[in-house]
C-alpha cells in the first residue's frame, strides 16, 4: 500500500514537534520504519491519510474497549458537547461517574478525578506520603507510572536500593526516595523494607510497559501481607489493567485489594481523564 501522504505529513511534523510526535513511542525510533498518520477510526478499523484500511489491535492503547467511534458513545458525547466543553465548576455527571467507579473497583470508596493517568499517579504519591508521614516509595523495574520525575527511575546493576533517574532532565533529588525492586521477586521487596520508612509499594498488577509480564498469585498476596505488616500502603496502578482484565480491574481478577488505585482514560472511553481512589 502507498503511504505518501503519511510521509509528507510526518516530515513536516518533525520540523515543528520534537521527533514529529507528542509521545516518544509514536516516533518508531526503537523499532524502525515510518509512523503512519491516521485520518479516522471506526469500530475495529483505522484508516490513514492515504485511505489505507487497517485492523486495529491497539485500540488507542486500550481505552477504546467498545471499539472506535461507537455510535452510542458518540451520541452521548454530542449531547453533552451541546452543553459546553468545560465548566471549571462542579458537574452532576461527576457524581454519576464517581459512583460507577466506586461500584466497579473493590478498593475504591472515594475517588478524585484528574486529566490523565500521569496526573492520577502524581496525586496518588502525594496522598500516600501525606497519609503515612513517610517519603520513601517502592516501585518495580519496568513498571511505568507516568512521566512525573519521581517515577522515572529503574534499577541498574548494583543499584537495587538506590533510585537513579534514567530520563534526561530528571534531577537526582527527585528520585532519591524512590526504591526499585524486582517484579515477581518478593525477597527483593523485603530487602528494601527492613525499616519502617516506606510509604507505599506501587506496581502495575500486570506489567504492560516493558513487555507483558503477569504476576504470580503468590507475589500479589505476599505484597499485601508485607504492606500490612509494615503499615505501608499497597497501590495498584490500573491505568492499563483497569476495566480490561476484568470489570473491577486486576484487583478483582486476582482477589487482592490494594489501598489505593490509579486509573486512566478507559473510564472516559478514551477522553482525557484519569482518577485515583481508595
Amino acid at each position: 500500500h502507498v503511504t505518501d501522504k503519511s510521509k509528507e505529513i510526518f516530515a513536516e511534523a518533525k520540523t515543528i514537534m520534537p521527533g514529529g510526535v507528542s509521545s516518544p513511542v509514536r516516533a518508531f525510533n526503537s523499532v524502525g520504519g515510518e509512523p503512519v498518520v491516521f485520518d479516522r477510526v471506526k469500530g475495529a478499523y483505522a484508516f490513514d491519510v492515504d485511505d489505507n484500511k487497517y485492523i486495529d489491535y491497539v485500540g488507542t492503547w486500550g481505552p477504546a474497549i467498545c471499539g472506535h467511534a461507537d455510535d452510542e458513545v458518540l451520541d452521548a458525547l454530542k449531547e453533552q458537547m451541546e452543553k459546553g466543553t468545560s465548566f471549571g465548576a462542579p458537574s452532576a455527571l461527576e457524581n454519576v461517574l464517581a459512583k460507577e467507579v466506586i461500584k466497579a473497583v473493590p478498593s475504591v470508596e472515594m475517588v478524585r478525578f484528574t486529566n490523565s493517568g500521569t496526573e492520577a499517579c502524581m496525586g496518588m504519591i502525594r496522598l500516600v506520603r501525606a497519609f503515612t508521614g513517610r517519603e520513601k516509595v517502592i516501585k518495580f523495574n519496568g513498571c511505568y507510572h507516568g512521566h512525573a520525575d519521581s517515577f522515572l527511575v529503574q534499577a541498574g546493576s548494583g543499584v537495587a536500593t538506590l533510585g537513579l533517574p534514567d530520563s534526561p532532565g530528571t534531577p537526582a533529588g527527585a528520585t532519591k526516595d524512590t526504591l526499585v525492586a524486582k517484579y515477581n521477586d518478593i525477597e527483593s521487596v523485603k530487602e528494601l523494607m527492613k525499616g519502617d520508612d516506606v510509604a507505599a509499594i506501587i506496581l502495575e498488577p500486570v506489567v504492560g510497559n516493558s513487555g507483558f509480564i503477569p504476576p504470580t498469585q503468590e507475589f500479589l498476596e505476599e505484597l499485601r501481607k508485607l504492606a500490612d505488616g509494615k503499615n505501608t500502603l499497597l497501590v495498584f496502578d490500573e491505568v492499563m489493567t483497569g476495566f480490561r482484565i476484568s470489570y473491577g480491574g486486576a484487583q478483582a481478577h486476582f482477589g487482592v485489594t490494594p489501598d489505593v488505585t490509579t486509573m486512566g482514560k478507559v473510564i472516559g472511553g478514551g477522553l482525557p481523564v484519569g482518577a485515583y481512589g481508595g
